[in-house]
């Protein structure tokens, strides 16, 4: 398969995918277009009428791949469980690394198809026999952050057009060619299956506890023996209202519920004090969420787990990395060690605040190659 020129695209029917679509044919290549269906909002498929229109007028098989169930027990499950645990989710980190890339390379496989790709902004370079992920040219869009967790079977495969391009350039090229509609297609914002908003997602996806069971410590007083009839397991409903506490454990106020409040939140507390606090610990066994100032958020070191590098030598042997904990969060530099446990633990040479338990970091050199990562614990 390694010689052919032929290529599986995840096209999701907008504008990246269906440019990458469109270059990786000018470049040579028999394209064939997957749209995997993920996630349907109130049953829309215009996204995957868009694919299929523009696989016809490009003249490129297209198929459909239905994944709504495993992106369900996968993606959703785990987004609503870490909630729920106290901890702040990275779906499309958890998406891309574990279902996204590994169903292209399944499907490619069971059609014939060596390289794989997608409209991701990023660019793959080769040092010392090892493939890693290097920086778009379009710095603003860079992906990099969510694809520490490729490992070399998926890397050497990917094909990834829109490496040297910037957005701009991309819907520029496609108006150039005529597809207008993919040139003023508007870019999506945040996670796909609550764009907008967690915490109405986790009401309706989650059910309370009724308020005859509601125990002070957030969870189901009859979870050690036989479940209300409408409980499905202590870790599976919403605790209701709860304590706002201060660092020496003294009331402050009531809130909705641990899971709706994130480590660092400041905005939309619903409690008015004489200063500025936020949001450093929930304490899903009792409910509670910890208010601070933003000083007491600092930390200088953190532990992960569910680790992936490309290179162990050049995370773990580095005099100095640079390491990054959110997606357009500011660059830290640090050491990292191996634990007895086989954590990670990573110093930073300066602290930096609001470390969340369930977050990502993302480990860099100083030209920006991603050298890997893992999951906050």
């Amino acid at each position: 398969m390694n010689a052919e020129k032929r290529v599986l695209l995840g096209m999701s029917g907008g504008t990246d995918s269906s440019v990458a679509a469109m270059k990786l044919q000018e470049a040579g290549y028999e394209v064939t277009g997957v749209t995997f269906r993920f996630y349907e909002q109130d049953g829309a498929t215009e996204y995957l009428d868009d694919a299929r229109a523009l696989a016809a007028r490009l003249g490129i098989e297209h198929i459909a791949y239905d994944a709504r169930e495993v992106f369900r027990s996968r993606v959703i499950r785990y987004f609503i469980d870490e909630y729920l645990s106290g901890r702040t989710p990275v779906p499309c980190i958890v998406c891309n690394n574990e279902l996204k890339w590994a169903l292209l390379a399944k499907t490619a496989d069971e059609k014939g198809i060596y390289w794989i790709s997608t409209g991701h902004y990023v660019r793959k370079v080769q040092q010392g026999g090892k493939w890693y992920i290097a920086p778009a040219a379009d710095r603003d869009k860079d992906q990099t952050f969510f694809l520490w967790g490729l490992k070399q079977d998926i890397l050497r495969r990917m094909l990834l057009p829109l490496g040297d391009i910037t957005k701009s350039e991309a819907r520029r090229y496609a108006a150039d060619r005529g597809f207008r509609h993919v040139a003023t297609k508007k870019d999506s914002i945040g996670v796909c299956f609550c764009p907008l908003d967690y915490r109405s997602f986790l009401r309706r996806e989650v059910e309370e506890c009724p308020k005859t069971a509601q125990p002070t410590t957030g969870h189901c007083p009859n979870s050690a023996q036989k479940l209300p009839k409408n409980c499905l397991s202590s870790a599976q409903k919403l605790p209701g209202k709860g304590k706002f506490i201060d660092e020496k454990g003294d009331f402050l106020g009531w809130h909705a519920g641990y899971p709706f409040y994130t480590v660092g939140q400041r905005r939309g507390l619903g409690i008015h004090l004489n200063r500025a606090v936020y949001v450093k610990e929930t304490i899903p066994a009792t409910n509670e969420v910890v208010l601070a100032p933003l000083s007491s958020l600092y930390k200088q070191e953190m532990l992960l787990k569910e680790w992936n590098l490309t290179e162990n030598s050049r995370v773990l042997d580095a005099a100095e990395v640079i390491v990054k904990i959110r997606y357009r969060k500011q660059a830290n530099r640090c050491k990292v060690s191996l634990t007895p446990e086989g954590l990670l633990h990573v110093s930073l040479t300066e602290p930096l605040e609001a470390i969340a338990p369930g977050q990502a970091a993302a480990f860099y050199d100083e030209d920006g190659l991603l050298l890997g990562g893992g999951i906050i614990v």
